[in-house]
């Protein structure tokens, strides 16, 4: 049984801290939402430490994911791999996978910190002199230190064989076989060793962004700055915000206010936003109560330390006869990282890209005790294997009718850059 425990506000440098010292578990996960703090989040941070017990699944999961819950009815954290889209759909992934990660995997910590501005509440199987002990151990430790880094990333395919496909995923638009789709490509380096730490500490910094995960399953590592949520359930009430619409941020601000007008003005990004936030009402609308569904926002523009994006938000009521796992996979995977039809995006996600997604296009988060969740969509991310030393970044976009392929390779650039910058160590 967990135990309870208050200890009094952090010291400024405790999440810089805590971060590096989290890799000394074989199974850590620590989620920063910080100054970006929304109005759905319950926490600012929380830290998992350490494993008591583990699922991981690649097939029957969503059912082994419901069974491990009802049994434990404990604190959850882990993620959906984009690939278990193959069990929920007769699909399958042939691509070039370097992570080999299960499509599900989750694991119950034996040490929580919720740490917000005011205090550190813990929830542990540890006795009370062993988590004082634990937080005196992780206020002595060091900083992390910035590495001298200049890692070059390469581009799975050449920016000549992106066009192409673009112009051929337009063609299926033309068909019917789809209305959109989002196409990713892969950035990788093989052979350089990094501080997984050291990384994520940058790209926090850089980021700011409200869905930041930095985690360790065994020898490898997410390292998250997303700006996404892609499904929250706090009591019956369910949430989802896709992002479709990115503008870099500008370097004064009249410079970013025109950016803002931009992006509020384009019809390309506004049919992009509406389209998926249709297709998640769509897939809200199979566990719900009847008439709940609606759009809290629409096309709204939120703005982040690297961009402005575009962000939708969808509610609904879940209806009493279905539970957290249905909610889960009937709307997995993420819409606004696939396309519609859902399905035929899939399949053409499948044809067009070289590379599995893996936890790219996943979600992370936590599951409650009493089965509430939030969970990111894994975009902006570093993947780190660090027995392999490789390391992935994927990015993308919808690609629409109107879509210009060269600008759409623009914007894979600007969304990569945070990841290309703090592994060349640029400002």
């Amino acid at each position: 049984m967990r135990c309870k425990y208050t200890y009094p506000k952090p010291s400024p440098n405790f999440l810089n801290k805590l971060v590096e010292f989290s890799k000394r578990y074989t199974y850590s996960s620590i989620l920063i939402s910080g100054d970006n703090h929304d109005k759905y989040s319950k926490f600012n941070t929380i830290a998992a430490l350490g494993s008591k017990e583990i699922i991981s699944s690649s097939f029957n999961s969503f059912k082994k994911l419901l069974s491990f819950h009802n049994h434990h009815k404990d604190w959850m954290f882990g993620f959906l791999s984009y690939d278990i889209k193959n069990e929920i759909e007769d699909l399958r992934s042939e691509n070039i996978d370097q992570f080999n990660f299960p499509n599900l995997e989750f694991f119950i910590p034996e040490t929580i910190l919720f740490i917000s501005d005011e205090d550190i509440k813990v929830e542990s199987f540890l006795s009370e002199n062993e988590v004082s002990g634990l937080l005196e151990e992780i206020n002595n430790f060091k900083i992390i230190q910035k590495e001298d880094l200049d890692i070059e990333l390469n581009f799975r395919e050449t920016k000549k064989e992106f066009l192409k496909k673009i112009e051929r995923i337009k063609k299926h638009i033309q068909l019917g076989d789809i209305y959109e789709m989002n196409y990713c490509q892969e950035l990788f380096s093989k052979g350089n060793d990094i501080n997984p730490s050291s990384v994520f500490w940058e790209l926090h910094l850089k980021s700011n962004a409200p869905f930041s995960v930095f985690s360790k399953m065994r020898n490898k590592y997410l390292l998250c700055s997303s700006p996404e949520r892609f499904l929250q359930k706090s009591e019956n009430k369910i949430v989802s915000q896709p992002i479709k619409g990115t503008r870099k941020r500008g370097k004064n601000n009249q410079e970013d206010q025109e950016l803002i007008f931009d992006l509020k003005q384009s019809e390309k990004d506004r049919s992009e936003n509406i389209m998926i936030a249709d297709l998640v009402r769509n897939d809200l609308s199979r566990t719900a109560e009847k008439s709940s569904v609606k759009a809290e926002e629409l096309c709204k523009i939120y703005t982040f330390d690297r961009v402005h994006q575009m962000i939708s938000t969808i509610s609904s009521n879940l209806d009493e006869k279905y539970n957290f796992v249905d909610v889960l996979e009937s709307t997995f995977p993420m819409g606004s990282m696939t396309g519609a039809p859902k399905i035929k995006s899939m399949e053409l996600i499948e044809k067009y890209e070289t590379t599995k997604r893996s936890l790219f296009s996943s979600a992370y988060g936590y599951i409650t005790p009493n089965t509430d969740f939030d969970f990111n969509v894994v975009i902006r991310s570093i993947l780190y294997d660090e027995i392999n030393n490789y390391i992935s970044v994927m990015v993308g976009g919808a690609i629409t009718i109107n879509s210009d392929p060269k600008s759409e390779y623009e914007e894979c650039l600007i969304k990569a850059e945070a990841m290309i910058d703090v592994l060349k160590n640029e400002k």
